[in-house]
């Protein structure tokens, strides 16, 4: 069954409820035209392989502690950037990244499409 995306003025928590069934889940929260947001449930040790998007991406730890590999601007560097709850990172738009779990967490990740 698909998950249903959040509507306007709805509430969403953010941070799954332990015990839950299926609450630890990475899930589409909203998408519109302009805009996604997304929570993702990296467990220790999982990793989201390098990628990159055409947007500005912002990645929010809610929990837990991820490092995000990233290229620099020249393309030809990779440096790394640990994030931990309450930290925010931004991207510009085509800068190559990936998220690896340094212990169970929970990010929220905010990607400016293009329409």
């Amino acid at each position: 069954m698909a998950i249903a995306h959040a509507i306007s003025g709805q509430p969403i928590a953010l941070l799954p409820l332990s015990g839950e069934p299926g609450a630890a889940q990475t899930v589409a929260l909203f998408k519109t035209n302009h805009l996604e947001v997304m929570r993702l449930v990296l467990p220790k040790g999982k990793a989201f392989p390098p990628h990159q998007v055409s947007g500005d991406i912002t990645v929010q730890c809610l929990k837990g502690l991820v490092d995000v590999p990233m290229e620099d601007q020249s393309g030809r560097e990779v440096r790394h950037q640990a994030l931990s709850a309450g930290e925010l990172l931004y991207l510009a738009g085509g800068v190559r990244h990936g998220l690896v779990g340094l212990e169970d967490a929970v990010v929220l990740v905010t990607i400016v499409l293009h329409a």
